[in-house]
């Protein structure tokens, strides 16, 4: 290295010549890089993916504390005690999301440090720096160090409130949004509580809770827009208000009723595109500060859960109305045959909009009772809709003389022709409960059940043809079936069989060996055992739709005062 120093001066004689002295300095044949990150004011640690310190300036030795020796090769967090902190695998999380750099501030063992994250695809270089006490830092009223609940881990994180937006977005039920916030955004800001009140004709009811003690809500529910309340007053100003402690909220609304005298609280107003939907509240189980950070970021959030909110409120609407559909559309008794006990059950999805296609009838035909289970592709109320339109189809064909194929055919034509832009599977079966006789046709649907007076159960193999509402030209041939005085038929959709993850076939196995050991328990009994464990699922993707037929050898249900098959 050359390193040359003057200044050029006018020289008095003409003949005289300018000078510029300088040194030569020898660095050897080492390397500089470390010598030149010495010399650097910032501390600079450099660690691989798995959070590994592979490198250490000497400015970052001396601000965390401990000799580069000891660091080099281990985990950041686990080497050193104020990264380990919870409340900071928020901040490495974002930084290896994100291209731009993540800053924070942390205390260290003597000093709060100001530590800046830049991501690469190796890994993540930290650079660190002395930095002051954080001016929202209220050392009277939150002690510093303390965990999630303490000032110095405020520094609000990208990846909670992306987590927050992205699981959102998937919600569809008002329930669905406050279980997305209790799971998100509680844990993100170190809350305990959390209340969200929906606005109905100007007033606000509680939609949802946790964290509180029982019944201490209930008070506040259907309060008026007049109401000199915090939770009122964040949505009608539309404002949020902020209170690092209890004290500060008694002082704030004199006789207002708390639940605890330890504590914060955030009140968040929900507005959705101008529209006031609500409010939400936090609660924190000790006194703590607010950066402006966080009521920025809390502000944004909760703007976010207004738009999910409103959206559920239009799903709940549109829900409602197609429960209704449906439950108009379903039968709801099944005709009394001598010779023949029929029991059906329907079950709702609980997930998406909760009501599909599924749909069941039985019919007196005239020449026979025809049985018919039937699904629509889908959910909601077009699903409900073009269920109803094909179960009146079938059923005016039916009852018109019509016989199994051409039931099928006719109703697969009037799906093409109705262009609903949804497809339907069907299982028709005409049964003769004097003889046991039984034609069958089957259109893409799952095969049928048998059990036999002896218990033995067979999964049907009908031949079928394509699902309704494809091939207008497409076949349904007819399968002859005899079922014995006894003999029980199980005609079900597939959300009693499927779940996620699991081959079909087992679920089919499954059902079909437990339809086998219920023996000659009475019909409705059969039934509920039949879905009880799905009933007993609360996320169930898909509708269930189970129909059930015994033919006895005696008058329906007796002989001599003994039910037997």
């Amino acid at each position: 290295m050359l390193e040359l120093t003057g200044r050029r001066r006018r020289p008095t004689d003409a003949a005289a010549a300018t000078h510029l002295t300088g040194y030569l300095v020898d660095l050897g044949a080492g390397p500089v890089v470390p010598e030149a990150a010495d010399r650097l004011p910032v501390g600079i640690c450099s660690v691989d993916r798995l959070g590994r310190i592979s490198y250490m300036n000497e400015r970052a030795e001396r601000l965390l504390g401990q000799p580069r020796a000891d660091l080099i090769g281990r985990v950041l967090w686990e080497a050193v005690d104020s990264f380990g902190q919870a409340a900071h695998e928020d901040h490495y999380r974002a930084a290896l999301l994100s291209p731009d750099p993540v800053h924070f501030l942390l205390r260290g063992t003597d000093e709060w440090l100001s530590v800046t994250l830049h991501s690469s695809l190796d890994g993540l270089t930290l650079t660190l720096d002395a930095g002051a006490q954080p001016t929202y830092a209220p050392g009277s009223v939150a002690e510093p160090g303390a965990g999630l609940g303490s000032p110095a881990d405020r520094a609000v994180a990208l990846y909670r409130p992306v987590a927050l937006a992205i699981a959102l977005t998937e919600a569809v039920t008002a329930r669905q949004v406050s279980a997305v916030v209790t799971e998100e955004l509680l844990p993100a800001f170190g809350g305990r509580q959390l209340a969200i009140y929906m606005l109905s004709n100007r007033h606000l009811y509680l939609a949802w809770e946790t964290g509180f003690p029982r019944g201490f809500l209930n008070r506040f529910d259907g309060v008026g827009l007049d109401t000199k309340l915090p939770g009122v007053e964040t949505l009608t100003s539309g404002r949020p208000l902020f209170f690092e402690s209890m004290q500060k909220l008694a002082a704030a609304y004199p006789g207002i009723p708390m639940d605890a005298h330890v504590g914060a609280r955030a009140f968040l107003p929900l507005i959705a595109s101008g529209r006031p939907v609500g409010s939400c509240i936090l609660g924190f189980d000790r006194p703590r500060g607010f950066s402006p950070e966080e009521r920025t970021v809390l502000t944004a959030l909760a703007g976010l859960i207004a738009q999910a909110l409103e959206r559920a409120r239009r799903y709940d609407s549109e829900a409602a109305l197609a429960r209704g559909l449906q439950d108009a559309l379903l039968p709801h008794r099944l005709p009394a045959v001598e010779g023949l006990d029929t029991v059906a059950r329907h079950l709702p999805g609980t997930q998406g909009m909760e009501v599909g296609g599924d749909w069941y009838d039985v019919i007196d035909t005239g020449r026979g009772m025809a049985l018919i289970i039937g699904d629509v592709q889908g959910h909601g109320v077009q699903a409900a809709a073009t269920m109803g339109q094909l179960r009146s189809a079938v059923r005016a064909l039916a009852v018109s003389g019509h016989t199994p194929v051409e039931v099928m055919t006719g109703t697969n034509r009037l799906l093409i022709d109705l262009d609903p832009g949804l497809f339907a599977s069907c299982c028709y079966i005409v049964l003769d409960p004097a003889t046991g006789r039984a034609d069958a046709v089957r259109a893409g649907h799952l095969q049928p059940l048998l059990r036999h007076p002896d218990g033995r159960t067979d999964v049907l193999a009908l031949p079928g043809g394509v699902v309704l509402g494809v091939d207008a030209r497409a076949v349904y041939p007819v399968t002859e079936l005899f079922l014995e005085p006894g003999a029980v038929l199980a005609l079900f959709t597939d959300g009693l069989v499927e779940q996620p993850g699991v081959d079909i076939d087992l679920g089919i196995e499954r059902l079909r060996l437990t339809f086998s050991e219920l023996g000659y328990a009475p019909l409705s009994d059969t039934a509920d055992r039949l879905i009880n464990e799905a009933r007993q699922t609360p996320d169930r993707p898909d509708d269930i739709a189970l129909l059930l037929a015994a033919r006895w050898s005696q008058p329906a249900g007796t002989a001599d005062g003994v039910p037997v098959p």
